[in-house]
């Protein structure tokens, strides 16, 4: 079966306040179909066109493009604010954030700020082809390669997973440079909506983050040479997925803890209220929890300010070279370990707390949802590959992180 990409969607009206204070209004659209989207595994499309309609699919994309510049923290702010109620839509916004920093900040030409002028006034969603069968799941290598032609350039990929990929406005995709090139020569390329045929190879019918809508599929795309990214793709995924994409899913899974606590904070004074004056195991646990979420929380917000910081210094300054080191790189891939093992934590703690409450389904205070969402997190990526990658360079690492 041959599907064609999701049309363009109409722009809403720009509002006054900053990207952060409108992900509010969206987070309520958002928690009101999440638990539809959750048990139907469909994409959240109400939540997507109030993200459209805000404005926040281009809140990162600089001003003299069309957008806002947001940060690094900014983008993990609004992550989280999402995550609270809906971790699929956060996890979408994250995953199309990442790929929209790919763009920006690696241009490499007008074909690319052409696209993203495009996308600003399109409000395009852009989802993401790293991962490919017969690699795996080792994205810094590819099978498929890039064909010229005439002017015209063209790739196919067989791609175990591809994120909302039916839903989205165009989809990034990494082929080897040239069909001469080796595993590792890689490139990114933009592959837009009318450029693209998905031949569905699989369903998505998982335990958790069910709308973000990830089946397999063979990827069929004719571009050209101008949307072909001139770095590296090498480059790119150093420099800039890496970071922003561990830095944003880790602020998705400090939501669904946000969302896990406050639960457990709501059970644990309504027993109060109850018995007044009572010790309460519940509450130590709380406590304890509380302790852990700040924690968490600081951890997430410390790595998106020093990527910002980095960002922010001038080319060749100490401050910008510590994002190209690897120490840098361990930390990145520190963050995300930690975080996914500590959503799962938090949510396992919330359970003990709220008890039968939080383990049935039809209660105000259920947590199955985000149990099953947070679990999500140490196989986006497996853990264990990410621990093999830091093992090799702390092997060789002679500085501190």
């Amino acid at each position: 079966m041959s599907i064609a990409l999701a049309g363009d969607t109409g722009i809403g009206s720009a509002q006054v306040s900053g990207p952060s204070a409108r992900a509010a209004s969206v987070a309520e659209v958002a928690a009101r179909w999440a638990v539809d989207v959750d048990r139907d595994a469909r994409f959240p499309q109400e939540a997507v066109d109030a993200l459209r309609d805000q404005r926040l699919l281009s809140c990162a994309v600089p001003p003299e493009l069309g957008g806002e510049g947001a940060t690094l923290r900014e983008l993990c702010t609004i992550a989280r604010t999402l995550g609270r109620q809906c971790a699929a839509t956060a996890m979408i916004f994250a995953m199309h954030q990442t790929q929209i920093l790919s763009l920006v900040r690696h241009p490499g030409g007008d074909g690319v700020a052409g696209f993203l002028r495009a996308a600003v006034a399109g409000q395009y969603l852009l989802a993401s082809a790293t991962t490919e069968l017969g690699i795996g799941g080792d994205v810094r290598r590819s099978t498929c390669a890039v064909e010229r032609s005439g002017g015209v350039v063209s790739l196919v990929k067989n791609a175990p997973v591809i994120s909302y990929g039916e839903y989205a406005d165009a989809i990034l995709a990494t082929a080897r440079r040239t069909p001469d090139s080796p595993p590792s020569d890689q490139v990114l390329v933009i592959c837009r909506r009318a450029d693209v045929t998905l031949e569905r190879t699989g369903d998505w019918n998982t335990l958790g983050l069910r709308g973000t809508c990830s089946p397999g599929f063979v990827l069929r795309a004719t571009t050209t040479p101008d949307l072909v990214v001139a770095d590296p793709y090498s480059e790119i995924s150093a420099t800039t997925m890496l970071p922003v994409s561990h830095s944003v899913w880790s602020a998705v899974w400090l939501g669904i803890a946000d969302a896990a606590v406050e639960k457990a904070r709501r059970y644990v004074r309504v027993a109060a209220r109850k018995q007044p004056g009572a010790a309460s195991p519940a509450a130590l646990r709380l406590a304890e929890a509380a302790a852990v979420h700040q924690q968490f929380a600081d951890v997430v917000f410390a790595a998106a300010g020093r990527f910002d910081d980095a960002d922010a210094a001038p080319a060749g300054s100490p401050e910008a070279e510590v994002a190209c080191g690897v120490g840098y790189s361990l930390a990145m891939n520190n963050l995300k370990v930690t975080a996914s093992t500590l959503a799962v934590d938090l949510v396992g703690r919330a359970l003990l707390i709220c008890g039968i409450a939080g383990y049935r389904e039809e209660t105000e205070y259920s947590l199955g949802r985000h149990l099953r969402d947070a679990h999500g997190a140490a196989v986006m990526v497996n853990n264990d590959r990410i621990m093999a990658n830091s093992a090799q360079m702390a092997t060789a690492y002679r500085g501190t992180i």
